[in-house]
């Protein structure tokens, strides 16, 4: 089924995405908007916005959600997909081949890129050399901007507001790319209190927290899960990433089980919030709390298409 075209000409082009800090408000709030027309477009069946447009995924490093959604983004725009589901052993990167040389072939093939890799910075490297707009989908424990902006749609979705809120992070915020993207898109908004629960191994890295506090953020550290949703207006749960660590950590299946949202925590969390999670969970998040109307971590997941499809659409429209 074809849809007619969204507009699109508020929208400032962008020419790649590798960091949420690329991103304002005007910015962020146009994006919204196109991502909700998107919604509708996705309603219908889909819509030939993006007509024999083709969209390569380039990943270094295992994806179901991220990978799915943009590929389901550009198909339902009417566009094409070329890629590699693990281009570290099923590329020439096997061979020797450089990031950059492979990100130069694969640009011939298609209109944009998808980039995960393990190396932090390695969708600013890849973006140097790319002809076609680069999309960051994930640099090692660097940033995963596009997550960040499902995440924000999510919150003013469910929330309403971007403004005064009181946000929980828990879990592994030191290799949680998620988080840091989804801390700079926060800090461009009024009133932001972030409360952040981790062991101290796994802490907010101090860049992260000093961007905030800079931004006029309230931010403060506790390992004290309970007493720290009691307030909150979003509890975003996040995963050990325990393939991140040099060495094993013996403490982590431990830690995981300190920092677990059951519920009990949720009899501690207000009526009107919500909880967040990016997915894959490994116990953090106990299955009991998936009935709960404020779990909204399964539709935050499926907003990933329609932000991706409005991002692609921004990218790539003409």
């Amino acid at each position: 089924m074809s849809a007619s075209r969204p507009s699109s000409a508020a929208l400032t082009p962008l020419r790649h995405v590798v960091a949420a800090q690329q991103f304002d408000r005007e910015r962020l709030s146009e994006l919204f908007r196109l991502s909700a027309e998107m919604e509708r477009v996705r309603s219908g069946g889909g819509g030939q916005l993006l007509p024999g447009r083709i969209m390569a995924t380039l990943f270094y490093e295992p994806s179901t959600r991220t990978r799915l959604s943009f590929e389901a983004a550009m198909l339902r725009l009417g566009g094409q997909v070329i890629g590699t589901e693990n281009a570290r052993d099923f590329s020439s990167a096997i061979k020797g081949e450089t990031l950059e040389d492979t990100v130069r072939i694969v640009a011939g093939y298609s209109d944009c890129i998808v980039l995960r890799h393990s190396e932090e910075g390695a969708a600013a490297r890849a973006a140097e050399v790319s002809p076609v707009p680069v999309i960051n989908a994930g640099d090692g424990p660097g940033q995963h901007p596009t997550q960040a902006l499902l995440d924000l749609y999510t919150i003013q979705s469910e929330i309403g507001h971007l403004d005064d809120l009181h946000i929980v992070m828990v879990g592994d915020l030191s290799h949680g790319r998620t988080v840091h993207s989804l801390a700079y898109l926060l800090a461009l908004y009024r009133g932001l209190r972030v409360t952040l629960v981790a062991p101290d191994r796994i802490r907010m890295s101090q860049g992260v927290i000093e961007h905030l506090l800079k931004h006029g953020a309230d931010v403060r550290e506790t390992e004290d899960l309970m007493g720290a949703v009691t307030d909150a207006d979003i509890v975003y749960q996040t995963r050990i990433q325990v393939e991140r660590f040099s060495e094993p950590w013996e403490e982590a299946e431990d830690q995981r089980r300190h920092f677990r949202i059951t519920e009990e925590v949720m009899t501690r969390l207000p009526q009107s919030a919500i909880v967040m999670h990016p997915l894959p969970r490994v116990g953090e998040i106990d299955a009991a709390v998936d009935a709960d109307p404020r779990a909204a971590y399964f539709r935050q997941a499926r907003n990933g298409v329609s932000v991706r499809m409005a991002l692609l659409q921004t990218l790539l429209g003409r």
